[in-house]
């Protein structure tokens, strides 16, 4: 197996596992549950970027619409907001 397919398998297991799940922090979209309107025009699969800050930290988020129009977090990253 290359060492990019190892990489991309360990990937897939990591965000299909819900023990690796990010959990939503203050300043989080999904952070006491998942917003109440939808997004209902745009496409399934569709990445939303979200910055915010929390505590004097600058996060960025990543989500995935869901198939039931949820918000799926799959990234987070600290650094500087532009």
């Amino acid at each position: 197996m290359t060492k990019m397919k190892i990489l991309i398998t360990v990937a897939a297991l990591l965000l299909a596992n819900p023990a690796f799940a990010l959990e939503p922090i203050p300043g989080s979209i999904t952070y006491g549950g998942q917003p109440r309107t939808n997004l209902k025009k745009a496409p399934i699969g569709s990445p939303v970027v979200h910055r915010f800050e929390s505590g004097g930290i600058e996060y960025e988020e990543r989500y995935i619409i869901q198939p039931d129009r949820s918000l799926k977090l799959v990234s987070r990253s600290r650094g500087t907001m532009h």
